[in-house]
């Protein structure tokens, strides 16, 4: 298990400093350290009070720790002074600690003041040319580089000087900017844009620590600078996402979003198994369309493919019945996840489809059974979908939810020039689709086959 230091203040209400740190770190898997650099008297409105721990315990806790445990990186937080910032870049030297984060705190979120002028001039004389990364903010940057941050082109500007000052990478975060949340990585060479999605909350307590945390630890797991950096941009962008509504100010993040996700990756591949074996008992062979099928089940929240797992090699007819080539896998299939992903943007339940084949028997059937039916005609379909590869089945599915204002429960198309006509089943999970193909049209009976 690698070791991850974090030196950095106390947040007593526990949503930022080394409470934060060490909730990343060790989601993350790493096993999690800490110098305690001050106290605060802090709670989601603002940090009442600030107790600077003595700089003589600050280096004899780094000394317990380095010269006991050791450590694979360290991350650097609120320093205070200019005392504690020169002993902890006495004692990374020291202790020849190379994958150094800093996090120039300066100020909370509240704008209560966490780090001394003095100790500024010291963070850029000593820290940063120590660092592997710098993660200033917009207003971190503007102090460090001596200019007004305030777009894209000034963000080059000022991860340029703040590589100047001897980091060998600056990753400059910016969300404080309008439109998406763009962070800028700069190793000296070239600019790299790591685009984020724009979360309206006011719950962001924690973010700048919990982001720098989770790219030293990935760095301490060997990813290279850049895998981290836009690892914990994924990581720090889901926990804004599921923000906790504490107190009665700015809540903190959830970093624990990340690992229940990944569990949840778990259980949406036991519940395809579970939902395709339950279909293989069934004589539907009949259902399954010369291009044959696949059935897809989407994470809660899933923004592209690789949230969506689906069968590699798709859902083929056997005999009677069907077969697969082998388990599911998230982003096995482009066609079925635009389906799903479509209709999610309509209702956030909805995460399951497949395809099943097209026949005007089959649609009678349905209609009979009195399911909610939806239709799509793709000779309607834009140019400009058209050229689009892809395109297509996000604009028919999208035509029908904006048409119907609902998910229906079968969406069909009668085809076009080189394109099958096809029936999609959607529901809320992999079974509810089963269950619905096998009530409509699961008697065994060869209606609609070729």
């Amino acid at each position: 298990m690698k070791r991850i230091l974090t030196i950095a203040g106390s947040d007593s209400g526990g949503g930022a400093g080394i409470q934060a740190d060490l909730k990343a770190i060790t989601l993350l898997g790493g096993y999690g350290m800490s110098v305690v650099t001050a106290l605060t008297a802090q709670n989601t409105v603002g940090v009442q009070a600030i107790h600077q721990v003595p700089v003589s315990f600050v280096e004899r806790q780094i000394d317990s720790v380095l010269s006991d445990i050791g450590a694979d990186a360290v991350k650097t937080g609120m320093l205070v002074n200019a005392e504690i910032v020169g002993v902890v870049a006495k004692k990374i030297e020291q202790y020849r600690i190379e994958k150094v984060v800093v996090d120039p705190v300066m100020a909370a979120k509240s704008g209560d003041l966490l780090l001394h002028k003095d100790g500024r001039e010291i963070l850029v004389k000593r820290l940063i040319p120590l660092s592997m990364v710098v993660t200033p903010n917009l207003m971190e940057a503007s102090a460090l580089a001596g200019l007004k941050v305030g777009s894209i082109e000034e963000m080059k500007k000022a991860a340029r000087r703040i590589y100047e000052l001897g980091a060998r990478y600056v990753v400059l975060k910016g969300g404080h900017l309008k439109g998406m949340a763009i962070d800028l990585l700069y190793d000296g060479r070239r600019y790299e844009e790591i685009e984020g999605p724009r979360i309206r909350t006011k719950n962001t307590h924690g973010t700048g620590c919990t982001f720098a945390s989770a790219i030293a630890t990935l760095l301490a797991r060997g990813e290279a600078v850049s895998e981290a950096v836009r690892k914990a941009k994924v990581f720090i962008t889901m926990a804004i996402q599921s923000g906790l509504n504490l107190g009665k100010g700015m809540g903190p993040t959830n970093p624990s979003a990340y690992v229940l996700r990944e569990m949840e990756r778990y259980r949406v591949v036991q519940e395809l198994k579970k939902a395709i074996g339950l279909l293989k008992q069934e004589k539907i062979g009949h259902l399954i369309p010369e291009v044959s099928s696949n059935l897809g089940y989407a994470l809660p929240a899933a923004e592209g493919i690789e949230d969506v797992a689906a069968f590699p090699g798709r859902i083929v007819r056997f005999k009677d019945s069907i077969a697969t080539l082998s388990d599911p896998e998230f982003g096995a299939s482009q066609h079925i996840a635009n389906i799903i992903l479509t209709a999610m943007r309509f209702d956030p339940e909805c995460c399951s489809a497949m395809n099943i084949r097209y026949s005007k028997e089959n649609v009678a059937r349905l209609r009979g059974k009195g399911f909610l039916i939806g239709h799509f005609d793709r000779r309607l379909e834009p140019r400009r979908v058209r050229e689009k590869e892809g395109a297509s089945l996000e604009w028919g599915v999208g035509e029908v939810l904006r048409r119907t204002k609902q998910v229906p429960d079968f969406i069909y198309d009668e085809g076009d020039v080189g394109k099958e006509p096809m029936i999609r089943v959607l529901g809320r999970d992999p079974v509810e689709v089963v269950q619905k193909i096998v009530k409509a049209l699961g008697s065994g009976q060869n209606t609609g086959r070729r």
